[in-house]
């Protein structure tokens, strides 16, 4: 059955779409191109490894992140990309090497400074969110461990921003649907205003109907906020919307980064990331069976 060509502002899945660059892309790209000197990058990772308890899990990872820049991560289950993640997050805290956010070096374990600048959108929306605790409440939460005033304002802009209408402000996380549990954390992510998003599979859990919604979302979010993404994902036509480079890797190490437009070219260099392209289109593929009636 022929593609459904995305409509007006709606995202597309497939990875000729979104080749229209914003200028926030062409500054990312500039500064990340090659033999361009990065000038404090927003996420610097030198010679990471880490491990739980015993069992190393990545190896000797270095990335630069642009500031204004959308990162991907990409590999099969198990290679080490949601790790670097929680690393990065301060949730896996048995590390080497070094890993710094805007010139700033952090620590292991949480810290609370580099919570303000460095927030985490988790996969599952519904198991991020606490049952018992209105949206308001988790919002407000938030607000509290960080000493931020002006809460009500704040929560209410918030909303707007991620698309949520007034009177979902009260409501308990089994009353949203799966989008909306996922505005909700991203809204959760964005309310002590930092400058990077990690993003943990942000629309795997998600309905297909309901992915093009939040892909649009944090486009616009990061248009507007100049915010910089690192985005771990198995998803390649995910990465082909919202990226500007992407990482492969494979049993802990990153075995090739290229530019988004080999991506959409077909071009990727390792015999391991063409197979990867391959499968994702094998993906793809089946997605559209099961879609036609």
């Amino acid at each position: 059955m022929p593609r459904r060509r995305a409509g007006r502002g709606e995202a597309s899945l497939y990875p000729r779409a979104a080749r229209r660059r914003s200028p926030a892309r062409r500054d990312a790209r500039r500064a990340a191109g090659a033999g361009a000197p990065f000038v404090t990058p927003a996420l610097r990772l030198k010679n990471l490894s880490v491990s739980y308890g015993a069992t190393p899990v990545t190896h000797g990872v270095d990335i630069k992140v642009a500031e204004g820049e959308s990162f991907a991560l990409v590999g099969e289950s198990g290679s080490g990309k949601s790790t670097i993640l929680k690393a990065v997050a301060g949730l896996a805290p048995h590390w080497t090497g070094a890993i710094e956010a805007f010139g700033t070096p952090r620590g292991h374990g949480i810290d609370p400074g580099f919570a303000r600048v460095c927030q985490m959108v988790f996969q599952d929306p519904y198991g991020s969110l606490h049952p018992r605790k209105t949206v308001d409440a988790a919002l407000g939460e938030v607000l509290a461990i960080h000493r931020l005033g002006d809460r009500d304002g704040r929560i209410a802009r918030t909303l707007e921003a991620v698309g949520l209408e007034p009177g979902f402000r009260f409501r308990f996380p089994h009353q949203l649907s799966g989008g909306q549990r996922q505005r909700v954390a991203i809204a959760r992510a964005l309310i002590p205003e930092p400058k990077l998003l990690l993003l943990d599979e942000p629309t795997s859990a998600l309905d297909v109907s309901v992915q093009a919604g939040v892909l649009n979302l944090l486009k616009r979010l990061r248009r507007e906020r100049g915010l910089t993404y690192l985005l771990v994902t198995h998803n390649l036509p995910v990465v082909s919307f919202l990226c500007d480079r992407l990482a492969v890797m494979r049993h802990g190490r990153i075995v090739e980064t290229a530019d988004v437009s080999l991506l959409r070219q077909g071009a990727l260099r390792e015999p391991y990331s063409r197979e990867l392209l391959r499968s994702g289109e094998r993906t793809v593929e089946r997605q559209e069976l099961e879609a036609d009636p």
